[in-house]
This record gives structure tokens, sequence and C-alpha cells, in this order.
């Protein structure tokens, strides 16, 4: 692992642990060269997903971009980022079990609006407006009546 600091590319493990869910081990490491420590984390990965855009372009699966679009839409609400990086692992995992190398991103955000709207209202309709493109209150409005 090259260190992130010096560049230097002999670092040493100093703890390894998994992580709550153990789906990721969490690795603490410290560099050979400048002695300064950084963390870095595993994931089990089984195959390189591409989404499919509403466009027709494709792109590789960017677990960190679905990670931001969600905390976006959960500023300031009462979600922990444990909370997130368990709801995003949960829709990873509903990917890679679904076994399927190419996959919609319109199957993607329907996955995540499903999560979102048990753990947060506002945040569900929050992404919603942004995965919809909502342009005007009607829009709001027919979320709402929707939901109930």
């Amino acid at each position: 692992m090259k260190c992130p600091f010096c560049s230097n590319s002999d670092t040493q493990v100093k703890d390894s642990r998994p992580s709550d869910d153990n789906k990721v081990i969490r690795r603490r490491r410290e560099c050979i060269s400048c002695h300064r420590r950084f963390t870095t984390f595993e994931r089990f990965q089984v195959q390189q997903t591409l989404v499919i855009k509403r466009d027709g372009s494709r792109e590789l699966f960017d677990r960190d971009k679905l990670l931001k679009s969600l905390m976006i839409a959960l500023r300031k609400r009462p979600v922990s980022p444990t909370m997130v990086n368990s709801l995003v692992a949960d829709i990873e995992q509903e990917l890679t079990e679904n076994g399927q190398i190419e996959i919609s991103s319109s199957e993607i955000g329907t996955a995540v609006l499903q999560k979102l709207k048990s753990v947060d209202f506002v945040g569900y309709v929050r992404y919603a407006s942004v995965y919809d493109g909502f342009n005007t209150i009607g829009d709001f409005q027919k979320l709402l009546r929707d939901a109930n």
C-alpha cells in the first residue's frame, strides 16, 4: 500500500479489524519511511457492475457516488453516518446478489428510495426530488399523496 503522505510503497499493517457489519476490514497502517499512520478499508467485490445511465452511456458502479448522494439527501437529518454506510452496504449487497453485470440507474434509484423511505421520510423526499427531477410544487404533492 502506497503512503498517502510521502508516496513510499513500503507500509506496515499495525492493526486489522472487521467493521460493524463484517463486510469491510479496517486496517491501520504505518509508513516505514515517514512513520505516519493512516487507515485503509478493504471491501469484498465479486464483479465490476456497469451502470446504464439514462442517456444510454455506461460507467462503473461507484459506491462513493451513492454514498455522497445519500449524505446530501440526509444532511442535517437525525441519521448517523453509520446508518448511511449501512444503507449503502445493503444496496450494494442487493446489486451483488442480483448477479447482473449491468444495471440501470433507475433500478439503483428505486432501490435507494425503497430503503430511504423507511429510514428518513424527509431524506426520501429530498432524494426523490432530485432523482425524479421535480420542477413544481405539484410534483411534491403527488409524491406525498402516493407515499401515504
